[in-house]
């Protein structure tokens, strides 16, 4: 943009010349240059704080799939990368050796509620002692608890959506035996009910950067269109600045300014909800700062957003 501003002056004053408005003298000479260092330090190096402009990414919560229970896999009804409603089932274990359980503690359940009845009754009629009614009434809460427990684990033999989104990279079959350690999820679920927009921004534009601020954001995938929105807010930690509990000493290590992540909401909801994750493109954030430059960074978003065209890059 610098340069077609320059290119557009040096027009101009060649046309001034040449119709002799001006006489071409030392000055105008030097003018370009003069010309250059006020654009550079006082428009194009402020807009980098006033408008910064950054890569932007597109993130979605993925939730590792770990059965509760372990079993035979009997049923896979989804299909990868199909639309998901939370809920829906995702797989089935075979239930019957959980009703099995389920049945064989209810009998037992029934039998001791049956004793605690009969030891109630003799202990009403004076023929009873109360250290057996409690004792039975013992039994039958804890038979109570272990049926809770059994019916929680037959219910968990069908996994379900734990929110609105999808399956990717669906490898699961029936006849797999799946387990329940958490180290060895069986799918990969994509939360889509909620779209993470991220721009990365410089250390050195981001003194001025604000909640509520207006964005303009250009995907690659959708070339030669603009999408709005708003700064939701400004990530407060990098893992740079991160420490976490260590046996260890302090290692020293290459300290490097890494830019900070901003997130962002688009006002197209519905555009938002549509990108894949990891779609990339470009932002731009105006802030209260050097407004005079906001046009200039909207004109190279929208260059940059009609360049998505033929590039991959």
């Amino acid at each position: 943009m610098i340069v077609a501003i320059l290119n557009s002056y040096l027009l101009l004053l060649f046309i001034l010349v040449k119709l002799r408005v001006v006489r071409f003298n030392l000055f105008w000479k030097a003018s370009p240059f003069i010309v250059f260092l006020l654009l550079l330090v006082g428009l194009f190096i402020p807009m980098g704080w006033g408008a910064p402009q950054g890569s932007v990414l597109v993130v979605r919560h993925s939730v590792a799939i770990v059965p509760d229970v372990a079993g035979e896999v009997i049923e896979v009804p989804v299909q990868p990368n199909q639309p998901l409603k939370a809920g829906d089932v995702l797989f089935k274990i075979d239930p019957v050796p959980f009703q099995a359980q389920v049945d064989a503690i209810a009998a037992q359940l029934r039998l001791q509620e049956t004793r605690l009845d009969e030891m109630t009754q003799l202990q009403n009629r004076g023929t009873g002692r109360t250290f057996d009614v409690e004792q039975r009434q013992a039994e039958v809460d804890q038979l109570r608890a272990q049926l809770v427990g059994a019916q929680w684990n037959l219910e968990k033999t069908t996994v379900r959506a734990p929110a609105d989104g999808y399956v990717t990279n669906l490898a699961l079959r029936k006849g797999a035996r799946v387990t329940n350690l958490p180290l060895a999820p069986v799918m990969a679920f994509i939360d889509t009910s909620d779209t993470i927009v991220g721009v990365e921004i410089n250390q050195i534009d981001a003194r001025y950067l604000a909640s509520g601020q207006p964005v303009e954001v250009t995907f690659k995938m959708t070339p030669g269109t603009v999408q709005t929105g708003k700064v939701e807010s400004i990530l407060q930690a990098v893992a740079s600045g991160q420490v976490q509990t260590s046996g260890q000493a302090v290692a020293p290590r290459t300290v490097q300014a890494a830019p900070f992540a901003v997130r962002v909401r688009l006002d197209d909801e519905a555009f938002a909800r549509s990108l894949p994750a990891g779609s990339v493109g470009d932002a731009a954030i105006f802030t209260e700062r050097v407004k005079a430059a906001h046009v200039i960074r909207k004109v190279l978003l929208r260059q940059i957003a009609i360049t998505n065209y033929v590039n991959p890059f």
